[in-house]
């Protein structure tokens, strides 16, 4: 296989046809001599609005691929990166691997280990994706919630009620590796080659059903509705752990546990720090949803090419640094998609976005956040963050009436400091309602004043990101882990042998690609300890 990059077609030449003879023209030889051709990576290169174009990465299949490298030492060709494997232990242990969390971190710890014939034990307070739908649906239409099953917690974990959203800034063998079996379980090959890949809700359900079988399949045993309640240590290492199901305690041996709780598992996080757990403050960011009509943002990110079905909808990244040094940017966008209620907690309001597979809903929407240190946490130690966070979803509560509503104001309205009576031509998506005020009564002017004073400037960036009728709905508080349990190079934690802190909730990733990359990494070093 060669590698060629920075191919470039046209919107409306989006075929295989027109890849393949692009392909034979930058090889330098006809059509006929290339057997194949796999597509790795495209992207759209949107800059100028009047010439948008698709690049492709792709790995073509040539006739006589060793005498043609000999010819042509110059080709524009790259060798092809050996796939991802991860080891296999030399011997089986004797007690069982625990995984506590099966979100994204946690389900490739659950796979990577039954695979390599360990027969995980794998622990989530929530349910199985299904059940988990019907607790999500009806926190939505009535602001039912359940604190032990929600957008938060249970199978698939956070990711599976925010898009499915597979970018990610790292790199490495084991990225496509994560892609690769993502794809495999029912998500399809494109995720692996589009440049911002995402799945969308829909589908990630039967991406997690089909890795929940392959794990149970080779002997893994996965118990929903079950809370990680105690560690439990002999002489520094760990030795138990005290789960709680169904209202009865049980502790289970256990001298390897992969902790992938998600970020927002706080009551085991404060479990945590009373054990002792090393751990610390790590910064994150905080703001707010903003929703656009997604026609104006594929007008705004296309020009005349929007509408073209090879482009489907716009999305969009953006961000500015303030002289202070605090950062605003977007995050999580949802093309056409919908600002969904995510509180984990009762007595709390959360937002966050999502979209379905074919990303045809009237709005898009993404947060809009402001960086944080841990210098302007209100609270001191490692929990300050996570206690702010508290703080804010049960003020924005009580300000948009107690019933799960969130707060919600027109950018315009917002850039003015007056409160929104109700909206314009942009009609907010978050169920189970909205409650029209002014954002600045339940938000620190940490995060107010910055997004206020980067708006003007992202309106250089995107023309009509600052329509004075887009919709701000908060607070957005859980972009990513407030707090780090700290580990060695070995990746286990340096207060419990035998403990791996993994994934967003331990603050060693972010997203779901990363997540579950940083959970391989950790199965790499214990398998390894098996040799």
């Amino acid at each position: 296989m060669l590698r060629l990059r920075n191919l470039s077609l046209p919107p409306d030449k989006d075929d295989r046809k027109s890849l393949l003879r692009l392909c034979a023209k930058e090889l330098g030889v006809s059509e006929s001599r290339i057997r194949d051709i796999h597509i790795r990576k495209r992207s759209i290169d949107a800059r100028k609005k009047d010439r948008v174009r698709l690049i492709y990465t792709v790995d073509a299949a040539l006739e006589g691929e060793e005498q043609y490298l000999r010819d042509r030492k110059e080709a524009p060709v790259s060798p092809v990166e050996r796939e991802y494997q991860l080891p296999q232990p030399g011997r089986l242990p004797e007690e069982r691997p625990v995984v506590a969390g099966f979100g994204p971190a946690g389900m490739f710890a659950a796979l990577a280990l039954a695979e390599a014939g360990l027969r995980p034990i794998v622990l989530e307070r929530g349910l199985a994706v299904d059940a988990r739908a019907e607790k999500v649906e009806a926190f939505r239409r009535a602001g039912t919630l359940d604190p032990e099953c929600n957008v938060q917690f249970g199978e698939g974990g956070a990711g599976t009620f925010s898009d499915g959203k597979l970018n990610t800034g790292i790199s490495g063998s084991g990225v496509s590796y994560v892609l690769r079996r993502i794809a495999n379980f029912g998500a399809g090959e494109a995720i692996t080659w589009e440049a911002a890949p995402h799945v969308g809700t829909d589908v990630l359900k039967k991406v997690v059903r089909n890795l929940r079988e392959r794990v149970l399949e080779l002997g893994g045993e996965i118990r929903f509705g079950t809370r990680l309640m105690e560690l439990q240590t002999r002489g520094g290492a760990l030795s138990g752990v005290m789960c709680l199901s169904g209202g009865h305690r049980e502790i289970l041996p256990c001298t390897t546990l992969f902790l992938a709780i998600g970020h927002s598992a706080r009551d085991t996080m404060e479990m945590l720090h009373r054990t002792g757990l090393p751990m610390e403050p790590k910064a994150f960011s905080m703001g707010v949803r903003i929703e656009h009509l997604q026609r104006d943002l594929d007008q705004a990110q296309y020009g005349s090419f929007a509408g073209m079905k090879s482009l489907a909808a716009a999305p969009y990244k953006l961000a500015v640094h303030l002289p202070d040094g605090t950062g605003v940017y977007t995050f999580c966008m949802c093309p056409g998609g919908y600002v969904i209620a995510a509180a984990s907690e009762e007595g709390g309001v959360v937002t966050n976005g999502m979209s379905y597979s074919g990303r045809a809903g009237k709005n898009g929407n993404s947060a809009l956040l402001a960086s944080l240190t841990p210098k302007q946490f209100p609270y001191p130690g490692p929990l300050g963050g996570m206690q702010w966070q508290r703080d804010l979803e049960r003020l924005a509560f009580i300000r948009a009436g107690e019933n799960y509503f969130a707060p919600a104001q027109l950018l315009g309205d917002f850039l003015r400091g007056i409160p929104s009576k109700g909206p314009g031509r942009i009609l907010p998506t978050y169920e189970p309602g909205v409650s029209w005020g002014n954002l600045y009564d339940c938000l620190p002017e940490v995060i107010t004043n910055p997004i206020c004073a980067v708006l003007p400037l992202l309106e250089r960036k995107m023309p009509g990101f600052s329509d004075p009728e887009a919709v701000l709905t908060g607070p957005e508080t859980r972009s990513s882990s407030p707090l780090r349990l700290l580990r060695g190079p070995d990746f286990q934690s340096v207060g419990i042998t035998g403990l791996y802190p993994c994934g967003e909730g331990a603050g060693w990733a972010g997203g779901i690609v990363s997540a579950a990359t940083d959970a391989l990494r950790c199965c790499e070093a214990y398998l390894h300890t098996l040799d």
